[in-house]
């Protein structure tokens, strides 16, 4: 037990870690608001699309391109984006239920989800889990798009303005020019790889610093119980169904690990960009990620450690 409980903590801990990292640098005032601004668009428009580009070109697409497993994915998070919304219904006053859906059903799955499962699995955990985060990023924009615009007065919730803000998104860019090379075997020269490497090596390291330098103890307090009704779905309710639903259809492996992977990552930090976007409280979003952030230290643990003892993954 304490051998797996080991192996466990040794896959979630460098993540982790380069995260906390952020809050002490940010504490000390090694980085600041302004240095964590510019990274994160660094990471959104230039490394974290290298990063998607090589693994999904480099993915052996006859073992990571797994229909059954997108078509699983992307119910479930339909279904818990339902579940999210209508638990925001029943539960949240109108003008927070936008947010309160958001951060309840987002995951940060590009960051760390991504960088889990590098971890766990390697190069076909970057391959896999990088098509998957295709459908993430167009997922998540979409429908978070929709259900603040719902609530928001200042966010076009046409389709064709949702079409444009999908369409122009640096990442899903790099997955659809990333297709053809993969699917064709096309190479590229040997320094732009090289190049590409340096780039996509910046990405998890710097986007975790930046996810850390933004976690702040005063929203958190600010918040309070709607901010941990969200987080719990996030965190517990919504990973357990999904990873139950996935082994129920018949998931083992690899491919239950990265669900649970994904379905059970932290609320993703661009959830408070949106939300300021929004004109909503993003208090409450803010929040919404110290909470499940601090709690997937714990949660994504106990997770991998219960499907490796019954030898699920």
């Amino acid at each position: 037990m304490l051998g797996l409980f080991l192996e466990t903590l040794n896959i979630t801990a460098p993540v982790f870690a380069m995260l906390f990292l952020g809050v002490v640098l940010k504490r000390v005032g090694w980085i600041n608001d302004s240095f964590i601004h510019t990274a994160s668009a660094l990471v959104f428009n230039v490394t974290m699309p290298a990063l998607l580009f090589l693994g999904i070109i480099h993915a052996d697409l006859s073992a990571a391109l797994k229909p059954t497993l997108l078509l699983y994915f992307f119910v479930a998070t339909l279904v818990s984006f339902a579940v999210a919304w209508g638990w925001a219904i029943w539960r949240c006053p109108y003008e927070d239920r936008g947010i309160f859906t958001q951060g309840a059903f987002r995951g940060n799955n590009g960051v760390i989800g991504l960088a889990l499962a590098g971890s766990m699995y390697g190069s076909y955990g970057i391959s896999l889990g990088a098509i998957l985060a295709a459908l993430v990023i167009l997922f998540y924009n979409t429908l978070s798009t929709i259900v603040l615009a719902v609530y928001s007065p200042v966010i076009k919730s046409d389709p064709w303005s949702i079409f444009k803000s999908v369409l122009c998104n640096p990442l899903i860019i790099s997955v659809l020019v990333a297709a053809p090379f993969a699917y064709f075997k096309i190479g590229i020269p040997g320094w732009l790889q090289t190049s590409g490497e340096y780039l996509a090596q910046m990405t998890l390291p710097l986007a975790l610093m930046c996810i850390g330098g933004t976690l702040s103890l005063v929203a958190l307090r600010k918040s309070g119980k709607l901010a941990v009704s969200s987080s719990m779905l996030k965190m517990i309710w919504l990973p357990i169904l999904s990873t139950l639903g996935g082994w129920l259809c018949g998931f083992r492996g690899a491919e239950l690990g990265i669900l649970f992977l994904y379905f059970g990552s932290p609320t993703a930090s661009v959830s408070f960009v949106m939300a300021r976007a929004a004109n909503g409280n993003h208090e409450l979003a803010a929040a919404i990620i110290v909470i499940t952030t601090l709690a997937a230290a714990v949660t994504t643990n106990i997770g991998i450690f219960i499907l490796q003892w019954g030898g699920w993954i």
